[in-house]
């Protein structure tokens, strides 16, 4: 973990229990967590969530129970080109060498699009993330989903921009249905945008 993940982490923790317990009427040490094979946690009859964290700052999204979402957040850093040549799919490779900005923007903006599909899918890292592509404008969407049981027309897809250093996107299998995103709290002056 880089510094100030820990902290993120078991406050994120922390904060997961205190929300999902004012949400339930319940208190937050007596939550009982499941968890799928691949370790995604959920909570039985409860809200649907997920959670990520980076950079020291964390981020859940809660939604309606039995409904599949998936949120990513990262704090930019230096990465080799090869790591997007080896996980991404061929047109999100051709999309991120035609990006007319910043490389590293590009290639978080794909980055955190497909860890939010890959984890409100649920399967975690064993879903490979070349089998479905993202777009990398401000309009996130999924354009191929090649997985047992996905659909593309099931997901909506939002690009979360968190002020400097931090950016995600969250994804949610709600159809047609039109997906609302509200930030419920946040650190002071956090300037936030969310599009898509």
């Amino acid at each position: 973990m880089r510094p100030g993940d820990g902290d993120a982490y078991r406050i994120g923790r922390g904060r997961l229990r205190a929300i999902l317990g004012g949400l339930t009427g319940t208190a937050p040490g007596a939550l009982v967590f499941d968890t799928n094979p691949q370790g995604k946690p959920s909570l039985a009859g409860g809200p649907s969530f997920n959670l990520s964290h980076s950079g020291g700052l964390a981020v859940l999204a809660v939604g309606p129970a039995g409904t599949a979402l998936g949120i990513d957040i990262e704090a930019p850093r230096s990465v080799e080109e090869g790591v997007a040549r080896r996980f991404f799919s061929p047109a999100e490779q051709a999309a991120l060498a035609d990006w007319p900005g910043d490389w590293l923007d590009g290639f978080f903006r794909i980055w955190t699009r497909k860890e939010a599909v890959v984890k409100g899918c649920g399967p975690g890292l064993s879903m490979p993330l070349d089998c479905f592509d993202v777009t990398l404008d401000d309009a996130p969407r999924l354009t191929r989903l090649d997985y047992p049981g996905q659909r593309v027309a099931d997901w909506q897809m939002r690009h979360l921009s968190l002020g400097p250093g931090h950016m995600g996107a969250l994804a949610v299998a709600c159809g047609a249905r039109p997906l609302s995103v509200r930030l419920r709290e946040g650190p002071a002056g956090l300037p936030v945008h969310v599009s898509g």
